[in-house]
Protein backbone atom coordinates (compact mmCIF):
# COMPACT_ATOMS: atom_id res chain seq x y z
CA UNK A 1 0.00 0.00 0.00
CA UNK A 2 1.06 3.54 -1.14
CA UNK A 3 -0.56 5.13 1.73
CA UNK A 4 -2.51 8.77 2.49
CA UNK A 5 -1.56 11.80 1.55
CA UNK A 6 -2.34 15.08 2.97
CA UNK A 7 -3.22 17.89 1.31
CA UNK A 8 -3.28 21.34 2.94
CA UNK A 9 -3.32 25.23 1.90
CA UNK A 10 -1.14 27.87 2.83
CA UNK A 11 -2.90 29.47 5.92
CA UNK A 12 -1.30 26.40 7.99
CA UNK A 13 1.78 28.26 8.04
CA UNK A 14 3.92 25.17 7.48
CA UNK A 15 7.38 25.58 6.36
CA UNK A 16 9.03 23.25 3.83
CA UNK A 17 11.43 22.01 6.65
CA UNK A 18 8.41 20.85 8.37
CA UNK A 19 7.03 18.72 5.68
CA UNK A 20 10.12 17.38 4.40
CA UNK A 21 9.78 13.89 5.16
CA UNK A 22 6.16 13.53 5.48
CA UNK A 23 3.01 13.31 2.85
CA UNK A 24 1.89 16.53 3.13
CA UNK A 25 1.04 19.21 -0.18
CA UNK A 26 0.47 22.83 0.26
CA UNK A 27 -1.98 24.41 -2.03
CA UNK A 28 -1.21 28.05 -1.63
CA UNK A 29 -3.81 30.85 -1.52
CA UNK A 30 -3.57 33.81 -3.28
CA UNK A 31 -2.30 37.09 -1.65
CA UNK A 32 -1.78 40.74 -3.43
CA UNK A 33 -0.32 43.20 -2.06
CA UNK A 34 -0.30 46.18 -3.34
CA UNK A 35 1.30 45.55 -7.39
CA UNK A 36 2.47 42.57 -6.04
CA UNK A 37 0.63 39.70 -7.40
CA UNK A 38 -0.15 36.32 -6.50
CA UNK A 39 2.94 34.77 -8.83
CA UNK A 40 5.12 37.20 -6.88
CA UNK A 41 3.86 36.53 -3.09
CA UNK A 42 3.87 32.65 -3.67
CA UNK A 43 8.16 33.07 -4.35
CA UNK A 44 8.08 35.36 -1.29
CA UNK A 45 9.42 33.48 2.17
CA UNK A 46 7.04 34.95 4.98
CA UNK A 47 10.00 37.04 6.38
CA UNK A 48 10.27 38.65 2.82
CA UNK A 49 6.56 39.76 2.65
CA UNK A 50 7.01 40.99 5.88
CA UNK A 51 9.81 43.29 4.70
CA UNK A 52 7.65 43.93 1.63
CA UNK A 53 4.46 45.06 4.41
CA UNK A 54 6.78 47.19 6.15
CA UNK A 55 7.52 49.28 2.79
CA UNK A 56 3.66 50.15 1.18
CA UNK A 57 0.47 51.51 2.81
CA UNK A 58 -0.84 48.93 0.86
CA UNK A 59 -3.23 46.18 2.71
CA UNK A 60 -1.97 42.26 1.79
CA UNK A 61 -5.53 40.98 -0.09
CA UNK A 62 -6.02 37.06 -0.21
CA UNK A 63 -8.18 35.03 -2.34
CA UNK A 64 -9.03 31.32 -1.52
CA UNK A 65 -7.65 28.38 -3.94
CA UNK A 66 -9.91 27.39 -7.18
CA UNK A 67 -11.40 23.83 -7.38
CA UNK A 68 -8.37 23.64 -9.62
CA UNK A 69 -5.91 24.20 -7.77
CA UNK A 70 -7.39 21.35 -5.23
CA UNK A 71 -7.94 19.04 -7.90
CA UNK A 72 -4.13 19.13 -8.96
CA UNK A 73 -2.73 18.10 -6.10
CA UNK A 74 -5.76 15.77 -5.59
CA UNK A 75 -5.17 13.44 -9.10
CA UNK A 76 -0.70 14.02 -8.13
CA UNK A 77 -1.63 12.15 -5.58
CA UNK A 78 -3.26 9.34 -7.61
CA UNK A 79 -0.13 9.39 -10.28
CA UNK A 80 2.29 8.47 -7.12
CA UNK A 81 -0.01 5.26 -7.06
CA UNK A 82 -1.04 6.89 -2.73
CA UNK A 83 -4.72 5.00 -1.91
CA UNK A 84 -6.38 8.30 -0.97
CA UNK A 85 -6.30 12.11 0.04
CA UNK A 86 -7.25 13.88 3.44
CA UNK A 87 -7.50 17.83 2.62
CA UNK A 88 -7.41 19.85 5.80
CA UNK A 89 -8.56 23.46 5.59
CA UNK A 90 -8.25 26.71 6.69
CA UNK A 91 -11.42 27.14 8.80
CA UNK A 92 -14.52 27.58 6.81
CA UNK A 93 -16.03 30.56 8.59
CA UNK A 94 -13.05 32.37 7.56
CA UNK A 95 -12.27 31.33 3.95
CA UNK A 96 -14.09 29.59 0.86
CA UNK A 97 -10.96 27.37 0.81
CA UNK A 98 -13.03 24.31 2.23
CA UNK A 99 -15.80 25.01 -0.46
CA UNK A 100 -12.90 25.00 -3.31
CA UNK A 101 -11.15 21.49 -2.00
CA UNK A 102 -15.08 19.71 -1.45
CA UNK A 103 -15.92 20.92 -4.91
CA UNK A 104 -12.47 19.27 -6.35
CA UNK A 105 -13.03 15.86 -4.66
CA UNK A 106 -16.21 15.82 -5.69
CA UNK A 107 -14.69 16.35 -9.28
CA UNK A 108 -12.20 13.62 -8.45
CA UNK A 109 -14.05 11.11 -6.63
CA UNK A 110 -14.44 8.71 -9.53
CA UNK A 111 -10.57 8.63 -9.53
CA UNK A 112 -8.86 8.50 -5.94
CA UNK A 113 -10.77 8.85 -2.66
CA UNK A 114 -10.90 12.19 -1.11
CA UNK A 115 -12.11 13.06 2.29
CA UNK A 116 -12.20 16.70 2.83
CA UNK A 117 -12.08 18.24 6.65
CA UNK A 118 -12.52 21.92 8.02
CA UNK A 119 -9.94 22.51 10.66
CA UNK A 120 -11.95 24.86 12.58
CA UNK A 121 -8.76 26.62 12.64
CA UNK A 122 -5.66 28.69 11.23
CA UNK A 123 -1.89 29.46 11.17
CA UNK A 124 -0.51 26.57 13.02
CA UNK A 125 -3.50 25.57 14.71
CA UNK A 126 -4.50 23.95 11.71
CA UNK A 127 -0.80 22.89 10.79
CA UNK A 128 -0.76 21.06 13.79
CA UNK A 129 -3.89 19.04 12.75
CA UNK A 130 -1.74 18.21 9.40
CA UNK A 131 1.47 17.13 11.53
CA UNK A 132 -0.58 15.04 13.62
CA UNK A 133 -2.68 13.12 10.65
CA UNK A 134 0.56 12.85 8.22
CA UNK A 135 2.81 11.59 10.91
CA UNK A 136 -0.40 8.86 11.25
CA UNK A 137 -0.54 8.64 7.85
CA UNK A 138 3.51 7.91 7.37
CA UNK A 139 3.02 4.80 10.10
CA UNK A 140 0.58 3.41 7.97
CA UNK A 141 -2.82 4.40 9.25
CA UNK A 142 -5.97 3.77 6.83
CA UNK A 143 -7.63 6.71 5.18
CA UNK A 144 -10.63 6.29 7.75
CA UNK A 145 -8.51 6.10 10.57
CA UNK A 146 -6.59 9.00 9.66
CA UNK A 147 -9.85 10.86 8.81
CA UNK A 148 -11.01 9.88 12.21
CA UNK A 149 -7.84 11.55 14.16
CA UNK A 150 -7.87 14.72 11.70
CA UNK A 151 -11.94 15.53 13.22
CA UNK A 152 -10.90 14.61 17.11
CA UNK A 153 -7.37 16.54 16.98
CA UNK A 154 -8.98 19.77 15.53
CA UNK A 155 -11.26 19.90 19.01
CA UNK A 156 -8.30 19.42 20.69
CA UNK A 157 -6.63 22.15 18.88
CA UNK A 158 -6.08 25.80 21.79
CA UNK A 159 -5.29 28.90 19.24
CA UNK A 160 -4.82 31.92 21.47
CA UNK A 161 -2.78 35.69 20.06
CA UNK A 162 -1.95 39.01 21.02
CA UNK A 163 -1.98 41.74 17.95
CA UNK A 164 0.06 44.96 17.91
CA UNK A 165 -3.02 46.62 15.52
CA UNK A 166 -7.09 45.98 15.29
CA UNK A 167 -6.33 47.65 11.67
CA UNK A 168 -5.76 44.76 9.40
CA UNK A 169 -8.85 42.52 11.34
CA UNK A 170 -10.87 45.84 10.77
CA UNK A 171 -9.94 46.53 7.31
CA UNK A 172 -10.32 43.20 5.90
CA UNK A 173 -13.23 42.51 7.75
CA UNK A 174 -12.26 39.08 9.47
CA UNK A 175 -12.86 40.82 12.95
CA UNK A 176 -16.38 39.09 13.53
CA UNK A 177 -17.67 38.69 16.61
CA UNK A 178 -14.63 40.96 17.80
CA UNK A 179 -15.53 44.22 16.56
CA UNK A 180 -18.48 44.65 19.01
CA UNK A 181 -15.96 43.46 21.99
CA UNK A 182 -13.26 45.78 21.30
CA UNK A 183 -15.70 48.49 20.25
CA UNK A 184 -13.64 52.03 19.00
CA UNK A 185 -10.62 51.33 21.76
CA UNK A 186 -7.87 51.99 19.48
CA UNK A 187 -5.27 52.52 22.47
CA UNK A 188 -5.50 48.20 23.80
CA UNK A 189 -3.26 45.28 22.83
CA UNK A 190 -6.23 42.92 21.75
CA UNK A 191 -6.45 39.43 22.16
CA UNK A 192 -8.15 37.02 20.07
CA UNK A 193 -9.19 33.51 19.30
CA UNK A 194 -10.03 30.99 17.30
CA UNK A 195 -13.12 29.28 18.59
CA UNK A 196 -15.30 27.48 17.11
CA UNK A 197 -13.59 28.69 13.44
CA UNK A 198 -13.93 32.42 14.16
CA UNK A 199 -11.83 34.97 15.26
CA UNK A 200 -13.66 35.80 18.89
CA UNK A 201 -12.40 38.82 20.95
CA UNK A 202 -11.06 37.50 24.39
CA UNK A 203 -9.17 40.28 25.98
CA UNK A 204 -8.63 43.86 26.07
CA UNK A 205 -5.07 44.52 27.62
CA UNK A 206 -3.48 47.94 28.04
CA UNK A 207 0.06 46.81 26.94
CA UNK A 208 1.80 44.33 25.32
CA UNK A 209 3.71 42.56 28.08
CA UNK A 210 0.23 41.91 29.79
CA UNK A 211 -0.80 41.11 26.58
CA UNK A 212 1.56 38.40 26.28
CA UNK A 213 0.81 36.88 30.07
CA UNK A 214 -2.74 36.86 29.69
CA UNK A 215 -2.34 34.67 25.88
CA UNK A 216 -0.10 32.36 28.16
CA UNK A 217 -2.15 32.15 31.00
CA UNK A 218 -5.31 30.94 28.54
CA UNK A 219 -3.35 28.54 26.86
CA UNK A 220 -2.07 27.02 30.20
CA UNK A 221 -5.83 26.08 31.50
CA UNK A 222 -6.52 23.66 28.42
CA UNK A 223 -2.97 21.89 29.03
CA UNK A 224 -0.86 19.22 28.84
CA UNK A 225 -0.33 19.13 25.14
CA UNK A 226 1.05 16.80 22.57
CA UNK A 227 2.27 19.57 20.57
CA UNK A 228 2.84 23.34 21.06
CA UNK A 229 3.95 26.18 18.69
CA UNK A 230 4.43 30.00 18.84
CA UNK A 231 3.85 31.88 15.33
CA UNK A 232 4.39 35.75 14.61
CA UNK A 233 4.70 38.42 12.64
CA UNK A 234 7.53 40.01 12.30
CA UNK A 235 7.66 40.39 15.93
CA UNK A 236 10.79 41.94 17.66
CA UNK A 237 9.80 40.74 20.94
CA UNK A 238 9.13 37.04 19.79
CA UNK A 239 12.23 35.05 21.65
CA UNK A 240 10.65 37.14 25.15
CA UNK A 241 7.32 35.57 24.24
CA UNK A 242 8.85 32.24 23.69
CA UNK A 243 10.36 32.17 26.95
CA UNK A 244 6.84 32.96 28.42
CA UNK A 245 5.38 30.16 26.31
CA UNK A 246 8.45 27.60 27.56
CA UNK A 247 6.53 27.69 30.67
CA UNK A 248 3.47 25.88 29.09
CA UNK A 249 5.82 22.94 27.29
CA UNK A 250 9.71 22.56 27.12
CA UNK A 251 11.19 25.36 24.92
CA UNK A 252 13.15 22.81 22.82
CA UNK A 253 10.25 20.87 21.72
CA UNK A 254 8.25 24.24 20.93
CA UNK A 255 7.74 24.60 17.38
CA UNK A 256 8.72 28.44 16.31
CA UNK A 257 7.00 29.46 12.61
CA UNK A 258 6.52 32.97 11.05
CA UNK A 259 2.51 33.86 10.12
CA UNK A 260 2.64 33.63 6.45
CA UNK A 261 0.97 36.16 4.13
CA UNK A 262 -2.63 34.27 3.94
CA UNK A 263 -3.16 34.85 7.94
CA UNK A 264 -0.68 38.03 8.32
CA UNK A 265 -2.74 39.71 5.95
CA UNK A 266 -5.80 39.86 8.44
CA UNK A 267 -3.67 40.11 11.91
CA UNK A 268 -1.48 42.27 11.27
CA UNK A 269 2.54 42.96 11.47
CA UNK A 270 3.40 42.11 15.50
CA UNK A 271 0.92 39.19 15.67
CA UNK A 272 2.03 36.48 18.52
CA UNK A 273 0.23 33.42 19.10
CA UNK A 274 0.15 30.52 20.53
CA UNK A 275 -1.23 26.92 18.99
CA UNK A 276 -1.21 24.13 20.82
CA UNK A 277 -2.72 20.63 20.41
CA UNK A 278 -3.84 19.47 23.65
CA UNK A 279 -2.98 15.92 24.72
CA UNK A 280 -5.20 12.94 24.29
CA UNK A 281 -6.08 11.83 27.89
CA UNK A 282 -8.56 9.19 27.06
CA UNK A 283 -7.78 5.78 28.09
CA UNK A 284 -7.72 2.66 25.73
CA UNK A 285 -12.03 2.11 25.77
CA UNK A 286 -12.06 5.94 24.18
CA UNK A 287 -13.57 7.88 27.88
CA UNK A 288 -11.70 10.52 29.33
CA UNK A 289 -9.36 10.33 31.80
Amino acid sequence: MAGIRLVTDGASDLTPALIADLPITVVPLDVRLGELGPADTRKMSPESFWQACAATTALPETSAPSPGDFQRAFLEAKERGEDGVICVTLSAELSATYQAAASAAAAVSSEIPVEVIDSRSATMGEGLIVLDAAVRAANGASLNEVAAAVRRCSNEIVAVGALDTLDNLRRGGRIGSAQAFFGALLSVKPVIQISNGVVAGESRQRTRARSFAYVVEKVAASGPFQRLAVVHAAAPDIEQFVDLASRLHPREDILVATIGPVVGAHTGPGTVAICAQRADTRGEDGAQR
